[in-house]
Order: C-alpha cells, then sequence, then structure tokens
C-alpha cells in the first residue's frame, strides 16, 4: 500500500511493501527527484538493505558452524511492512521475523524504517531491536536512486562533497565481491565530474568514514539534492552499460564479502552486533535545493 506525506516544500509516497521511498516530489521546483523504477534499467528506486548489503561470497554465510543461503542485499526490501504509526509529518513502518525470515537467518528482530518531513528535508531513521535471547549479527544500508540532471550531449554528472579528496575507493569483481586494490579519486573543489562510464565495473565503494555529504548538482553545478549521512561505507552506483539516468548514494552500516573472505557471520567486515533486547538506531537526510 503507498502512503504519502507532505509540507509545503516536499511531498513523499512510500510503499508498504519493503518500506520503499517512491517518489521525492519537489513542490517548490515541480520537480520529482526520485528514479521511476523503469525495469529496463533497474525496477526499484530505494531499497532497505538488511539483514546483509551486498552479496555474500556464494550466497552464503556461516554461523554456528551451519550454512545459510542469503540472495544479495537481504530480504527486507521485498517484505512487506505493517504501518506502525503516521502523524501529519511522520511515518514509521516495522518489520518482524517470522518463520520464513528464520529459516535463512536465525535471529528475532523488529525492524523499524521512518520517514520523517522537516522543512526540505526527509530524515529517514533505522531501528534494529534484538528481540532474541542471543547476540544478533546484522548489515543495514540504503539504496536510493536519484535522477540526474545531465545536458544531453555530454551525459555527464557531477557530485559534490564534504571533502576536497583525494578519495581513495574499491571495486567489486565480476562475482560482486569486494576486490583488494585501492584507487584514488582526485576532485576538484569537491567536485566528481564524471560520465557513467565509470560503473563499468559495478558501484564504487568508500570505506572508513571518508563521506559524510554528497550533493548532486545541477548544469549550472548548483545543488539541487544532497544526502548527510556517518556511515563507516558509501556505495555510488549506477547500472553498467545502460546510460541510466539516475545515480544511487549509498550510505552502508555494512558491505559485501571480499574475495578473500571464509569466515563466520560474525566476522563480516563494518557488521554489527546487538545483545538480547538492545537496539541499533541511525539515521540519513535528503535534502532538497
Amino acid at each position: 500500500m503507498l502512503y504519502s506525506l507532505e509540507n509545503k516544500y516536499v511531498k513523499i509516497a512510500v510503499d508498504s511493501l519493503g518500506a520503499e521511498l517512491k517518489s521525492l516530489f519537489s513542490r517548490e521546483n515541480n520537480r520529482e527527484n526520485m528514479w521511476n523504477g523503469d525495469p529496463a534499467y533497474w525496477k526499484r528506486r530505494s531499497p532497505i538493505l538488511f539483514p546483509v548489503v551486498g552479496r555474500l561470497k556464494e550466497q552464503k554465510y556461516r554461523y554456528n558452524g551451519k550454512l545459510y543461503e542469503m540472495s544479495q542485499h537481504g530480504f527486507a526490501r521485498d517484505k512487506e511492512f505493517k504501518l506502525f504509526e503516521k502523524e501529519k509529518n511522520k511515518i514509521t513502518f516495522l518489520l518482524c521475523d517470522d518463520e520464513s525470515t528464520y529459516q535463512i537467518y536465525p535471529f528475532r528482530f523488529n525492524l523499524f524504517i521512518e520517514y520523517e518531513l522537516l522543512d526540505k528535508k526527509v530524515i529517514v531513521r533505522w531501528k534494529v531491536i534484538n528481540t532474541d535471547n542471543k547476540l544478533i549479527y546484522f548489515s543495514i544500508g540504503a539504496h536510493p536512486a536519484f535522477i540526474c540532471p545531465s545536458a544531453p550531449a555530454e551525459k555527464i554528472c557531477h557530485l559534490q562533497f564534504d571533502t576536497a579528496g583525494p578519495l581513495t575507493y574499491k571495486l567489486l569483481n565480476s562475482d560482486s565481491l569486494m576486490e583488494n586494490t585501492e584507487y584514488n579519486l582526485s576532485l576538484e573543489n569537491n567536485i566528481w565530474s564524471f560520465t557513467k562510464d565509470v560503473f563499468a565495473d559495478d558501484a564504487l565503494v568508500f570505506e572508513d568514514y571518508q563521506i559524510k555529504e554528497v550533493a548532486m548538482l545541477d548544469n549550472e553545478d548548483k545543488p539541487y539534492l544532497t544526502m548527510h549521512f556517518a556511515a563507516p561505507v558509501v556505495g555510488i552506483w549506477s547500472p553498467a552499460h545502460k546510460n541510466a539516468p539516475f545515480i544511487c548514494i549509498e550510505p552502508w552500516y555494512g558491505r559485501c564479502d571480499a574475495v578473500n573472505y571464509s569466515g563466520e557471520l560474525r566476522n563480516r567486515e563494518y557488521g554489527n552486533s546487538l545483545p538480547g533486547g538492545a537496539a541499533f538506531s541511525t539515521k540519513y537526510e535528503i535534502e532538497l535545493g
């Protein structure tokens, strides 16, 4: 079911399936900012990544000596969330474990996803509660796709960061696993200008809190949308070889397995853990204008 919130600056639509942000409309500029989900490029718009981010090696993980299988980015994006609470400027959804999730992820949990409008900002909050009596291990991340207004002849996008750089990033191999090689990314006045063939090898992954703010720039290099977050890992992605009209800016608390990884679930890099009854909370913000 689709739910909407609006104020004088912005209007959003959120689907209870996956608690996914489907629309991010600027009322000031009369412009849609969220990708429309055309499957010719990518069928999703802003999926939640839980309880894993990225791909597991061989799509399996080991917990207490037993192997479990799970597809890329986990199951939450394809689950129906319950409407937990709706106010004038805020809406909250809840996903609880069930027997189908327990077969592939043997933990009990509550996952809350909240959207709040505050002037020109959409504040997205996540809360994971361990309702089990044992330690829970998880990753969580965002995958929003924003329309990129590039000059038709140039097909160039411009992103502005909260750092002068240079930044370092890693790439994924053909199995969507993290390679070990680090590359440098130079910026000019904090701006990265690029054509989308830069994503020929999948996402660029920036680790260790290098980035806390990314602004998408228009053709006059003015910010029209800015992401704010404090995540340890950030992925930037657009589908390879498609020249898709959108860019994904993805704050992650976790990431895919490395090519040389072979360990227990608890040892996955950038993963999180919670004792019974404890909660993990974080947020990111999308600011228009």
